[in-house]
């Protein structure tokens, strides 16, 4: 895990709570960052909210390998602001552990500075944060319009709208943009109901996780002190809300943190075999036979946490050594960046292999299967494949060229053939469609319902 907002500086030093024995008590700031190491917290930054916090943080982050820090001043203090104030941190920009300027914005909740001096101090840290090449980590409470002008304004891509409480159009105007959005214990609390519907809406690679520590500890420990080691609580309730398990939304968030705030290692091999809830998924290739507008390899290398882009298409016996115990897995599927039946050899061995061994097989395909061997490779896989799932992706031939580009002229009618001839052979048989401009799913729907098969219908961008 990595927290991504709290405030070290607000723990007490552990010179300030020597006990009568000599020793230090529990609550001191080592202890806090101790414990977080030991709940599998791997970095924390921790931000500055002011002048003489700036300097507590990055001796701070010197003294601790794991803890990074930030520098700026917060719309509440933004009134003290001075030139030798701009200075000071625009110095303590160059210290190795200082990753992002902030955090920095607006606050019209308290409004304890003047709002022109809020947002005139904001701009002034975009500027910086565009001169240093520096994430911006942004405070915005009640000001969701002039959060959003300033931004635009700057042309920010890189940063963060921290502990979120906006409201969902704010969230997608800012994913828009290219920022992050994080999230925080509030995500919890009995009342949030807004919050988690825009928690579970968030973007995979737009989505950090944070405590801001010392404040909003979560449920079920509210009422405490917050601090780092407590951030597993938050990201349980992210998981439910998202449907996924607690170890991708770890994997997802701490990515995503290394990738904005360039700490730590990024994957740069692409996995063979990745783990997302209870099933193994296998990227035998990234070759495909469609160059869909929609698709996400065309704009990322990862799926939730893992990266995909292989270079060298796997052999069986890799396969089989990365997937292991093929029965510890609810399922494992053929599913990666490329077309599984390009590898229909790969499939039907690799399938036997999982069955022999306990294992359930899924295929998720573009349905090109039969065009791409020229036969009707479906009966080959009966007892092989217990599932399979077809991206139908359009109503009608005009629209599935048209976002999905297919290599094969006559390529939306041999899918219809290929569901129909999949009934007979695969006991589960499904059908997907994106829902994006053009797609009509109500016609979608009336041809899987023609032929007896369940539509999937998926958010444009939700892939996993």
């Amino acid at each position: 895990m990595i927290d991504t907002h709290c405030h070290l500086d607000m723990f007490p030093d552990d010179s300030e709570i020597l006990n009568d024995r000599g020793t230090f008590e529990g609550d001191s700031r080592d202890a806090v960052i101790l414990r977080a190491r030991d709940a599998g917290v791997e970095a924390i930054l921790t931000v500055s909210s002011d002048f003489e916090s700036n300097n507590r943080n990055t001796a701070i982050s010197e003294k601790y390998d794991f803890v990074y820090a930030s520098v700026g001043m917060h719309p509440h203090d933004a009134k003290d602001f001075t030139e030798d104030s701009y200075r000071g941190i625009a110095e303590l920009t160059k210290k190795d552990k200082v990753v992002a300027i902030g955090e920095t914005g607006l606050d019209y909740h308290y409004d304890h500075s003047p709002r022109d001096i809020q947002k005139d101090i904001f701009r002034r840290h975009l500027a910086l944060a565009r001169e240093t090449g520096l994430p911006i980590i942004v405070h915005s409470r009640e000001a969701k319009e002039d959060t959003l002008e300033i931004l635009g304004e700057a042309g920010i891509s890189r940063g963060v709208l921290h502990c979120f409480s906006g409201d969902r159009d704010m969230a997608e105007k800012a994913v828009r943009m290219g920022l992050s959005v994080s999230i925080a214990g509030p995500v919890t609390f009995r009342n949030a109901e807004n919050l988690r519907e825009i928690v579970a809406a968030i973007p995979d690679e737009h989505l950090l996780v944070e405590t801001d520590a010392p404040f909003l500890a979560p449920d079920p420990v509210r009422g405490k002190r917050n601090e780092p080691a407590f951030l597993i609580h938050t990201i349980r309730k992210i998981a439910e809300l998202r449907g996924v398990h607690s170890e991708d939304v770890v994997r997802i968030t701490t990515l995503n943190a290394r990738r904005l705030f360039r700490i730590g290692e990024v994957p740069d091999k692409g996995e063979i075999a990745y783990r997302i809830r209870d099933s193994l998924y296998l990227n035998v290739t990234n070759r495909c036979t469609n160059h869909c507008s929609f698709c996400v390899k065309f704009h990322t290398d990862y799926v939730k946490g893992h990266n995909l882009r292989i270079s060298l298409e796997p052999t069986e016996e890799e396969l089989k050594r990365a997937i292991g115990d093929p029965s510890q897995y609810h399922e494992i599927v053929f599913c990666g960046y490329g077309e599984p039946f390009i590898r229909l050899d790969t499939v039907k061995n690799l399938g036997r292999w999982i069955k022999d061994r306990g294992g359930n097989v899924r295929v998720n395909t573009n349905g090109h299967g039969n065009l791409i061997h020229k036969r009707n490779i479906v009966s080959e896989l009966q007892g092989i494949v217990d599932a399979i799932s077809v991206s139908l992706d359009a109503q009608d031939e005009e629209t599935y060229n048209r976002i999905c580009s297919p290599l094969f002229k006559n390529a939306f009618p041999e899918i219809i053939s290929f569901l129909r001839e999949a009934k007979k052979y695969i006991p589960r048989v499904q059908a997907t469609v994106v829902e994006m401009d053009g797609v009509d799913i109500e016609r979608c729907r009336k041809i899987t319902d023609e032929l007896g098969i369940p539509l999937t219908v998926r958010r444009l961008d939700v892939v996993g």
